[in-house]
């Protein structure tokens, strides 16, 4: 006590108070500086588990951001892929669409040019129709004005049988043999020819029999008809030019119209197209190559000439090699005319003939006779003698139209079982028309067509 009182006096307490505070203070200090170093280790290892988590983190956010570049990536491929999927999808659509549209456009097309030529068709079609009918027109107006030429050229044969036979039938109240005797005697001064006249009669009278037709006024009906039926029992009237080359060899004596109507086809036959050719072979009579070769020129045609007196023959001869070489489609030839002796005739038609046959065999032939119809019987007899020495195709009358006696017609046909192919009416062009049986009859009788 004593001591603690001395120490305390002394100072000792203090110091050692001091000291064990000091001790005290350092131990604190250093439980203090433990607890920090404890602390700081601990922070430490606190801050490096802390490190190592960020590490971690960082890991797995580098192992995720990996992850989700490579999902991205794989997204990125697959929607690359989807995408040129897409594309491509997209491509072949837009190429079917652009197939399809191409194929639109075809047919569209198509379709069109076929909307184009079913116009162009109907246009045709339309026009065709338009020129036939102005040609029909055309045709039934020449056909009209043809007819009327045909009728006033037959007005003379009208007068010499139709108003004869008129004025008869009118005076009889029934039909009876008188009437016929009477019927007969008209027909044949007519120059119908007695046998012709006879089977005309003959068939009226049984027909009006069969009938019991019993007026008079009807009996011309009948007999229209027989003449008809007479004219069209022969061979076709129509001069044949098909297939081309033809050719025409005139016949006739002098003076009938022979080189009128050679002048008269060409004009025919060159007016429907055809290239034309004359040849000059009657060499015999004065002026008759002149005489074609006006009219050659006149018509527009050239003319195959030689001087006069040559060989007809030699002449033809001439035309038919012209022709081949020029591509003619019709060759009309005038021939040796004169009937003074047949024998000659003969002999002059025969080498004709024979040269037609030898240098055009392969060509159309016809063979026409050039009649005058003004010598009624004459030229019956006429006909007969050049039938003996040529094969006549067909018979052209002229000048009927200067005659009441146009019966001829009917007479020479049946008699000689020859057709008559052209009748002339006139002296223009277009009177040299075509023979047609029903027209011819009904323009002598005054009938309309």
């Amino acid at each position: 006590m004593f001591k603690k009182f001395i120490d305390k006096l002394t100072g000792k307490d203090k110091k050692k108070e001091y000291l064990t505070k000091v001790e005290e203070n350092n131990e604190v200090n250093e439980d203090k500086k433990n607890d920090e170093q404890d602390e700081q280790v601990e922070d430490y290892f606190n801050e490096e588990e802390a490190f190592q988590e960020i590490i971690e983190e960082n890991v797995d956010d580098e192992t995720k951001l990996e992850e989700v570049e490579e999902t991205e990536e794989t997204e990125e491929t697959e929607e690359t892929e989807e995408t040129e999927e897409l594309q491509e999808e997209v491509q072949e659509k837009t190429d079917i669409f652009e197939l399809e549209d191409i194929e639109i456009e075809i047919e569209e097309k198509i379709e069109l040019d076929e909307v184009q030529e079913e116009v162009e068709e109907e246009n045709e079609e339309v026009e065709e129709e338009i020129e036939e009918e102005i040609e029909e027109v055309k045709e039934t107006k020449s056909k009209f004005n043809l007819f009327k030429r045909l009728k006033e050229g037959l007005s003379k044969t009208k007068s010499g049988i139709t108003d004869r036979v008129d004025n008869l039938l009118k005076s009889y109240k029934k039909i009876d043999e008188d009437l016929f005797e009477e019927l007969e005697e008209i027909l044949i001064t007519s120059d119908m020819g007695v046998q012709t006249t006879m089977e005309i009669v003959d068939g009226l009278r049984d027909r009006v029999r069969k009938e019991k037709v019993s007026d008079p006024i009807q009996v011309k009906e009948l007999l229209m008809e027989k003449l008809t039926e007479i004219l069209e029992d022969l061979p076709g009237s129509e001069i044949k030019i098909e297939p081309s080359p033809a050719i025409i060899l005139v016949v006739g004596v002098n003076g009938v119209g022979k080189t009128t109507s050679i002048g008269k086809m060409a004009h025919r036959f060159k007016s429907e197209g055809k290239k034309v050719l004359l040849a000059a072979g009657d060499t015999f009579r004065a002026a008759a190559i002149d005489q074609l070769k006006i009219w050659g020129d006149r018509v527009g045609v050239d003319v195959i000439r030689h001087q006069e007196e040559a060989d007809p023959a030699a002449v033809i001869y001439d035309a038919i090699q012209a022709a081949k070489a020029r591509n003619i489609d019709v060759l009309i030839c005038d021939t040796a005319g004169r009937l003074h002796n047949k024998k000659n005739l003969m002999n002059e038609l025969g080498k004709i003939f024979k040269v037609v046959d030898r240098e055009y065999d392969g060509a159309t032939k016809e063979i026409l006779l050039v009649l005058d119809a003004t010598t009624g019987q004459n030229a019956v007899q006429q006909a007969k003698t050049f039938k003996e020495v040529a094969q006549i195709t067909g018979l052209v009358l002229t000048k009927l139209d200067g005659t009441a006696k146009g019966g001829v017609v009917v007479g020479i046909s049946r008699e000689l079982n020859v057709p008559v192919k052209l009748i002339g009416v006139g002296e223009k062009m277009e009177d040299l028309q075509e023979f047609n049986p029903q027209t011819f009859v009904k323009a002598i009788f005054g009938e309309e067509e």
